[in-house]
């Protein structure tokens, strides 16, 4: 059945919007060219997006430089803000960018964990009207919020998970009281992380893919064929959880302790790393990429000063698994903890790809991602690509950023849709069966 005239026009109108996110300004001409649509019905919708405040004239292009088929398009990226939280147990950071994801004012602010569920929410909440302010934005469209635990299927809003403070679970109902008429989303943080990893980092070039969170805490994020695959309670990649070797003991229902994250969480890090005699950098806020980041670079600097005096790849090769001593047998002790959690994981979904995230991730880069790589190579027969994360951990802001800034868009790029009320949604884009696309 064909489409009716006001839904060719819908669907032409976001794919002319699309095009000018992912390309940039363009003519009337470029646009014809891009959508395949016939001269006349370009027209119409440039004239209609135009009328509507969505695009306007931001230059002229070719030789003469003059007449309507020199105009060039662009969205008009301040017709909406956008603002993306990520929540951690001491502290929040704050973005607000413009529609195009431009960033336009951030800051961070720490929350102790002795303060107070009121304190703590209105510290939380000031410094997003602060940073709203401070980027120029009249009010906010979408915000977007990234923060541990599972997020209900039924409700879309954070549960109550043993260890989070209380501040967290209240604070997109706190938001929404401040900011009346915003809609505001929360998802987990490690499923934020995976969707930027995947639009902006390590694994833009698949659709099926893990990232395995390594930071204060553990988590993982399941991409399967393009979509973020939730669960029926919304815990896929609860991997702090899984029972594991080299524990010696089993997590209960409101204890991860004994599971994966007894193997690989920031405490678990630290305490490996001492055991080998390898210490955080100096000054280093973050003691678990502290001393990854140490070794790590122990390890390159050996292998970059190996390949310098040899010509041949296996001294390279044998100067990576060796390096200095007590930061190689540091990041292979790390590695085989990791590999154990990521071979779970790969055994059950065959993902092909898993992403080393967070802090401890990054810190890792590609000497601890390539560790991981080989002994999973000799635990699994499923051919698994091991990538280090690009963005770390500013892939939850990031994520949490892409996330507002797609609804914002879904909304304001189909005609007619009203703007939200106060019962906005507080969560992302879940189906029926517990999964959301990932951003295109």
């Amino acid at each position: 059945m064909p489409a009716s005239p006001s839904t060719a026009r819908a669907i032409n109108d976001r794919l002319a919007l699309r095009l000018l996110q992912q390309e940039g300004p363009l003519t009337a001409g470029q646009l014809k060219q891009l959508t395949g649509l016939s001269r006349p019905t370009v027209a119409d919708l440039v004239e209609r997006l135009t009328v509507a405040g969505l695009i306007s004239v931001v230059g002229e292009a070719g030789e003469q430089r003059r007449g309507p088929n020199a105009r060039v398009y662009g969205i008009v990226a301040d017709r909406a803000h956008l603002a993306a939280l990520d929540v951690r147990t001491e502290g929040v950071a704050v973005t607000v960018a413009d529609l195009l994801g431009r960033v336009l004012a951030e800051a961070a602010v720490p929350i102790g964990g002795d303060t107070g569920t009121g304190p703590a929410l209105e510290q939380a909440v000031s410094l997003v009207e602060r940073v709203v302010k401070e980027g120029g934005a009249d009010r906010v469209h979408t915000v977007g919020i990234g923060a541990p635990g599972l997020i209900d299927p039924a409700s879309g809003e954070l549960r109550d998970s043993t260890g989070l403070p209380a501040w967290h679970r209240r604070l997109a109902a706190a938001l929404q009281e401040r900011l009346p008429g915003t809609r505001v989303i929360v998802e987990n943080e490690t499923n934020l992380a995976a969707l930027a990893e995947q639009r902006d980092g390590a694994a833009r070039d698949r659709d099926t893919f893990v990232l395995l969170w390594l930071g204060h805490g553990t988590g993982a994020a399941v991409v399967l064929d393009g979509a973020l695959r939730r669960g029926a309670s919304g815990g896929t990649g609860e991997i702090g959880f899984l029972p594991v070797p080299g524990t010696g003991a089993l997590p209960s229902s409101t204890d991860c302790e004994g599971g994966f994250h007894s193997l690989a969480s920031a405490a678990a890090v630290v305490r490996l790393a001492a055991e080998h005699g390898v210490p955080p950098e100096p000054g280093e806020g973050e003691p678990p990429a502290g001393v990854v980041r140490t070794a790590a670079g122990l390890v390159r600097a050996a292998v970059k000063d190996v390949r310098h005096k040899e010509s041949e790849a296996t001294g390279a090769v044998t100067a990576a698994r060796s390096g200095p001593a007590s930061s190689a047998r540091f990041l292979d002790s790390l590695a085989d903890r990791i590999a154990v959690g990521a071979a779970s994981v790969v055994a059950v979904l065959d993902p092909g790809c898993v992403v080393l995230g967070g802090e401890v991730g990054q810190a890792g880069g590609e000497a601890l991602a390539s560790r991981v790589q080989d002994r999973l190579a000799r635990m699994t027969p499923l051919r698994t690509e091991v990538r280090p994360t690009t963005l770390g951990g500013a892939a939850v802001l990031r994520g949490a950023l892409l996330t507002a800034r797609d609804r914002a868009q879904e909304e304001l790029f189909t005609p007619g849709e009203r703007p939200p009320g106060p019962a906005a949604d507080r969560r992302g884009r879940p189906g029926a069966t517990g999964e959301s696309p990932a951003p295109t």
